[in-house]
């Protein structure tokens, strides 16, 4: 039970995720607790044992958090059956129906008691909205910490097709839902596609086997577009071209993997308008996969 004080804001996805469908109180509607309790306990029970099916199962979910009138990508089914039925290996597959699946499941069961402690904790230590969950909005600087485990379980959702996407395009936001990253692969699946999706993949069966328990903080600093009170604002294009100023000291690697640099480099991504541009499509540039390669850090273009 949550307290008035302890709710989130209303701009947090957390509102997204239908998961809060009382002011007060945190929880899966009871058709979809069912459907995930059955995941949880594994094949024999859910019979959730083919990439074909589990999209059944993903629509199904859906269907229980009032999402079914929100189609997914076209293909979508189709990727997911070729992914998990036919480019996985055998061996593979029944691990990750076997194992990995029933713990997601497990994961998303607890997420309402995770977004709960998320916020909690959040205000007791930053103060009421200050570093918890939240969609920073254009010129908004803002810093979130989140629990690795509950970014297992936002991402578990995104792999689930769970969040709703209706109003995302109106508010600016990227791909958030995995079903364009599957309908990508059919009908014939790019390698750089196929190896993003085992990115993923991978990211899933390592926090299913060992559950992570750091943090993850997400910044972001803005410099203003127009003068404020500060008399620091975003230069002019002549601001450039007529500035006197030195450069600091810099020294630019033009060679190797960005993954691979040594701790406080600054990476500068020109890729895309938007944070993990378009991993979620059919980008294959150097840093979104280095967005994949993190999990975590993928997580940030939510």
């Amino acid at each position: 039970m949550w307290s008035r004080s302890s709710l989130p804001p209303p701009h947090s996805p957390l509102s997204l995720l239908l998961v809060l469908l009382l002011l007060l109180r945190l929880f899966w509607p009871p058709r979809a607790l069912e459907s995930l309790k059955a995941l949880a306990l594994g094949p024999d029970v859910s019979r959730v044992a083919s990439g074909e099916v589990l999209f059944d199962a993903i629509l199904d979910l859906r269907d229980s958090i009032g999402l079914s009138q929100h189609p997914l990508a076209h293909a979508a089914a189709d990727g997911f059956a070729l992914f998990f039925d036919e480019l996985m290996s055998r061996m593979d597959a029944r691990v990750w129906f076997g194992e990995i699946v029933p713990t997601l499941a497990r994961l998303l069961l607890q997420l309402p008691s995770l977004l709960e402690a998320h916020y909690q904790k959040s205000d007791e230590v930053f103060g009421k909205e200050k570093a918890g969950l939240r969609v920073l909005g254009s010129q908004e600087a803002g810093i979130v910490f989140l629990s690795q485990e509950l970014i297992g379980a936002l991402l578990a959702c995104a792999l689930f097709c769970l969040f709703p996407t209706s109003n995302r395009d109106a508010k600016l936001l990227p791909a958030i839902n995995f079903d364009y990253l599957f309908a990508n692969l059919y009908p014939n699946a790019r390698q750089s596609q196929e190896q993003k999706v085992r990115c993923l993949i991978h990211y899933f069966e390592r926090i299913s086997l060992s559950t992570p328990t750091g943090f993850v903080s997400f910044e972001r600093k803005v410099i203003p577009l127009q003068r404020s009170s500060s008399g620091i604002s975003y230069p002019e294009a002549d601001d450039w071209r007529i500035s006197k100023a030195s450069l600091c000291q810099f020294k630019v690697l033009s060679a190797g993997l960005i993954e691979d640099q040594q701790d406080e480099a600054l990476e500068v991504d020109f890729a895309n308008e938007y944070l993990g541009g378009g991993a979620l499509h059919r980008g294959c540039v150097q840093v979104f996969f280095l967005k994949l390669l993190i999990g975590g850090c993928h997580f940030a273009q939510f």
